[in-house]
């Protein structure tokens, strides 16, 4: 009975543990939300998620859907939609054919290879952005959304980390489904496609959702390679709100951010599903 007992009291401990630290995790997502009907007055004089009573409104909403007096903004989130689908694509299948090759595949340099990409993944995102961009300007790819993601399609940059973590999952499935596919008739094109890739499920999916979150936030590449005020994107005209001499809007920006955000919570439970499934059932476990 002193068993069940200190197996119940050890359960409760760990569950409030949670609670507490996802109640911290999630508070300041809520406080946005909250923020975001609040008038600027309210923002910042409590803590409370909610406005004062009586005191919500929709104008930062109406405010941050026309963000632009010449566009709305659907036009920047379709704006990052153009450079954000192709690099999500690309780096799925980039680091896919690069992690079956270092993975299942036996090659002179293979050591080397895989060392190259361990250190290129200790290396920070910054190192590459000078080279890049020099090289972008002498084939004339600046102020183009291919800039932001032609290196993708070569499995370089963020890839690295990608490709690490397919390494490993691959390394968990076993070799003779490979022998058994060969056997079949199967060239490697075909036993990547028809045997790897459905085991690997769960792990492009996180691959596709970490690309598309990563790239939704990132501010300094779009900054860097996109001139033209018309191709900015939503992390590009977000901090546009906090610059100028006028008073920042908080409410506004705040509401901006939540519409911007919704279409990745969506995409995010959308493939995390799948993604949990995966993890359960798969990875050439019997």
């Amino acid at each position: 009975m002193n068993r069940v007992g200190n197996l119940s009291l050890n359960a409760a401990i760990r569950y409030g543990l949670l609670i507490v630290i996802g109640v911290f995790l999630i508070y300041p997502l809520l406080w946005m939300i909250g923020s975001s009907f609040k008038e600027n007055i309210d923002i910042f004089g409590t803590l409370a998620i909610l406005p004062p009573q009586g005191r919500g409104t929709l104008e930062n909403f109406k405010s941050a859907w026309q963000i632009k007096s010449d566009h709305i903004l659907p036009y920047y989130f379709g704006n990052t939609m153009k450079f954000l689908i192709p690099k999500t694509i690309f780096t799925i299948v980039s680091s896919t054919l690069t992690a079956y090759v270092v993975a299942r595949k036996k090659f002179a340099g293979k050591k080397f290879v895989f060392t190259a990409i361990i250190v290129t993944l200790l290396m920070p995102e910054l190192a590459f952005r000078i080279p890049l961009y020099l090289l972008f300007r002498d084939v004339g790819l600046l102020n183009t959304y291919a800039a932001l993601y032609v290196q993708d399609i070569f499995a370089a940059g963020t890839c690295s980390f990608f490709i690490f973590m397919e390494i490993q999952f691959m390394r968990s499935i076993p070799r003779e489904l490979d022998e058994a596919a060969v056997i079949d008739g199967c060239n490697d094109l075909q036993t990547l496609i028809y045997v790897i890739v459905p085991i690997l499920k769960p792990i492009i999916i996180t691959v596709g959702l970490l690309c598309f979150m990563w790239g939704m936030n990132d501010f300094q590449g779009p900054l860097i390679y996109l001139r033209n005020p018309d191709k900015m994107v939503m992390s590009m005209i977000l901090k546009q709100q906090l610059d100028g001499d006028t008073m920042v809007v908080y409410g506004k920006l705040f509401a901006a951010s939540f519409m911007a955000l919704l279409p990745m919570i969506a995409i995010f439970f959308a493939g995390s599903r799948y993604f949990v499934d995966g993890v359960a059932n798969s990875g050439g476990k019997e």
